[in-house]
């Protein structure tokens, strides 16, 4: 809607040479909504150059909330929602991104995305401790503000793989040496605020509750020097209101008076100021509804916005038995409307949603606005409402926008130079979509390989070639939540039990890792998460039992290097190696990338040292059930350093291109391929399911070949260097030479 204003607007002012800024006058119900948007659409002059001719003209918005124009008010509005809620970890977090705050205690924007970090990895959900929680009857002090503050607090002391804690509070493991100062201010920030909290409440006179708010502000929040006025604005505002409530002043009030009180007194009202100054003047529909203004501008009536929708005050005793002749907002609105509208001497330019911004579904105008229409119908023999309502497209640059005659008679809607040229590139004549790369990239010049890189760019091959490009694939970011949770599902369920297995691994029994799970507040409260936590120990300590028969002492590590030809080495470490076996185990289930894994750091032992009898075991949990899965690799039929020099090859190959080898289904069309069973079944059921989300659904994968790639997609005809026997196509050839070898070494352990 501001979008079609400004260029109404410039049209306006383009038609008539005589008419002036200060002769518009722009109306909106909810001026709070509109207000940045207007900002954005007009009087960016000096900042944008070049940009929309409407940024030349200045904007001047009245009426506007205190809460919104001074920012010491708004921390008081906060602290008063705060004090009503449950003190959530996103209230608090935005509470402490306000400016006022950010100043009193020094928070940068590096400092507020690791406290971030810190209330989601301490698992902070709501509540400051057991008696702030228990008037909700809940009274334990996981996932508490406490809770999540002590754990900070010991990370500063202790690592969490010191295996220790105090009483409930296990040390957070993230809280670096460098950061020690922000976590005593995040400390210094909670507790001020849980202090402010606390003095909200209770029953007392309107004084005291003004005296506390100045105290919690003077406590959390800092104006410098150049914005003393704010302060001087919140000290009178806070005068005037105990000024006007005279000799009630000391009736005793609850927090939602006093809350209801002030948002009433700090909400938007009508000003005197900025009005006829030669400026666009954007304000609410009361002060100025009455005088004559050549155009007149009602912006944002939309049906459910405007008339509002009067809620009963529950302290009106004459409001539960109206009469005639009482107060009724909606009535007012009504009134508020024909006066706008009768305060347009030349031009009237009315805006709403005329339509779903999602499904294009068609949405009516306010009411009266309906009404007006229909006067109007009746006013003229033919029907006017289709010569005056214009329903405009959504997006600015829409080619109807830029055509002469499509919206407006004989000349282009839009004055924005952008919008045309956006236009007229979406009009030319559509090209098929380039794949998104024509060719292998040139190679790089011939280096060594790490051992360590090789196997994590076999972890996802087409992700590899990205890494390589330090290219940024679209991720999901954590959130922080709200909610405790009731239930935990299959992935953080994982992240328990691989955790839980670490620990046991590391020297804990069993039940002192389900202590230490506990205490990091990720279970479900109470017996629920005792019970859940229960089931996820056992089966991580059937999956170390199993590891301990295959791991006698104390692991080795192996350092190699080993010569690829060419003036290549492949180096690195490979450990933890138990005498001549390579154990590894997850709490996975376990799958060919865990074989993979094993299989190439066995290559480089053989390589490294061909005298000894080297294998590896693997060591996780099966497709189905709560059993053991254990999985044994032999040495390779061929020759190691020849097979390592293969991956090393296909290594290459994927960090100049995305290579057809998903890994999932790389191996689904390999071990179908070895058991004689059919290879185009197996790999389309991992590339693609109904049942779960596929490897095409994967970023790298989207990225690389498309949305809803086909597996066809990914047969492409062998290029010279990429043969292999009894393959026609790349995804087959890069599977055989990938996984057959492994394939052919599986034994028992």
């Amino acid at each position: 809607q501001v979008d079609v204003l400004r260029e109404v607007l410039l049209g306006l002012l383009q038609d008539d040479p005589t008419l002036e800024p200060r002769d518009i006058l722009v109306m909106c119900p909810d001026i709070e909504t509109y207000a940045p948007l207007i900002v954005a659409d007009f009087g960016l002059g000096d900042v944008v150059h070049g940009a929309h001719p409407a940024h030349r003209l200045r904007v001047r918005l009245a009426d506007r909330s205190l809460i919104q124009t001074n920012p010491l008010l708004g921390v008081a509005s906060q602290l008063l929602a705060l004090a009503g809620s449950r003190v959530t970890a996103s209230e608090v977090l935005s509470f402490a991104q306000s400016a006022p705050v950010r100043a009193r205690f020094g928070f940068t924007d590096d400092d507020l995305e690791d406290i971030t970090r810190w209330v989601r990895q301490a698992n902070i959900r709501w509540g400051f401790d057991q008696e702030h929680r228990r008037p909700y009857h809940v009274d334990f002090v996981h996932n508490t503000w406490r809770f999540g503050i002590d754990r900070v607090l010991a990370g500063v002391a202790m690592s969490d793989d010191s295996h220790a804690w105090i009483d409930a509070t296990l040390p957070l493991d993230d809280v670096s040496s460098n950061r020690v100062q922000l976590a005593g201010q995040f400390a210094e920030f909670v507790d001020r605020l849980q202090r402010v909290i606390d003095s909200l409440t209770g029953v007392r006179p309107l004084h005291e509750w003004l005296a506390a708010l100045a105290d919690g502000i003077e406590l959390l929040a800092y104006a410098d020097e150049s914005d003393m006025w704010q302060t001087s604005q919140m000290q009178r505002e806070f005068a005037l209101t105990l000024a006007d409530a005279g000799p009630r002043a000391d009736t005793p009030m609850r927090l939602p008076d006093i809350r209801a009180l002030l948002d009433g007194r700090l909400a938007g009202r009508p000003t005197r100021a900025n009005f006829r100054t030669g400026t666009l003047t954007v304000c609410t529909m009361v002060p100025m509804r009455s005088v004559p203004h050549r155009v007149v501008c009602l912006v944002g009536l939309d049906d459910g916005v405007f008339p509002r929708l009067g809620v009963v005050d529950g302290d009106d005793v004459l409001a539960r038995d109206p009469m005639t002749g009482e107060r009724d907002i909606r009535s007012e609105d009504r009134q508020l409307l024909l006066d706008a509208v009768c305060a347009a001497t030349e031009k009237l330019v009315i805006t709403y949603t005329g339509a779903n911004e999602y499904s294009g579904q068609p949405r009516p105008p306010a009411v009266p606005l309906a009404e007006l229409l229909d006067t109007l119908d009746l006013t003229t023999p033919v029907m006017i409402r289709k010569q005056i309502v214009v329903e405009h497209p959504l997006q600015p640059f829409d080619i109807r926008n830029v055509m002469p005659g499509e919206l407006v008679p004989k000349v282009p809607f839009s004055f924005d130079p952008t919008a045309l040229r956006a236009a007229q590139v979406s009009s030319r004549e559509r090209r098929e979509h380039p794949k998104f790369i024509s060719g292998p990239l040139p190679p790089a010049p011939p280096e060594d390989v790490g051992l360590a890189d090789l196997i994590g760019f076999f972890k996802d091959p087409v992700k590899g070639f990205f890494r390589a490009l330090e290219f940024t694939l679209p991720r999901d970011v954590d959130g922080v939540q709200d909610a405790m949770p009731v239930d935990i599902d299959s992935l953080e369920e994982w992240t328990v039990g691989d955790r839980m297995l670490g620990d046991i691994l590391r020297g804990m029994t069993p039940d002192q890792a389900r202590q230490a799970e506990w205490r990091r507040g990720t279970l479900p409260p109470g017996q629920l998460g005792w019970r859940k936590a229960a089931e996820v120990r056992d089966q991580a300590a059937l999956l170390a039992a199993a590891a301990q028969q295959y791991r006698p002492a104390h692991g080795q590590a192996y350092d190699v290097d080993i010569d690829l030809g060419d003036g290549r080495r492949l180096t690195g470490t490979v450990s933890p190696v138990y005498g001549r076996r390579l154990v590894s185990v997850t709490f996975s289930r376990l799958d060919g990338k865990h074989l993979l894994e094993s299989w190439i750091a066995l290559l480089a032992l053989v390589a490294h040292d061909r005298s000894r009898d080297w294998s590896a075991v693997c060591i996780g949990r099966p497709k189905r059930g709560a059993a053991v899965r254990v999985e044994g690799l032999g040495r390779p039929d061929a020759d190691a350093v020849e097979l390592l020099r293969d991956l090393v090859a296909i290594y290459d190959a994927g960090r100049r291109e995305p290579i057809p080898l998903p890994i999932k289904t790389s191996y689904a069309w390999a071990a179908a391929r070895y058991e004689g069973d059919d290879p185009v079944r197996a790999a389309e059921f991992r590339w693609k399911s109904d049942r779960y989300p596929g490897e095409d659904e994967a970023p790298a994968h989207v990225r690389a070949w498309g949305k809803n790639a086909r597996l066809g997609d990914l047969m492409q005809p062998v290029r010279p260097g990429e043969e292999c026997d009894g393959e026609d196509h790349r995804l087959g050839a890069y599977s055989a030479r990938l996984w057959l070898p492994m394939l052919r070494s599986e034994r028992k352990p």
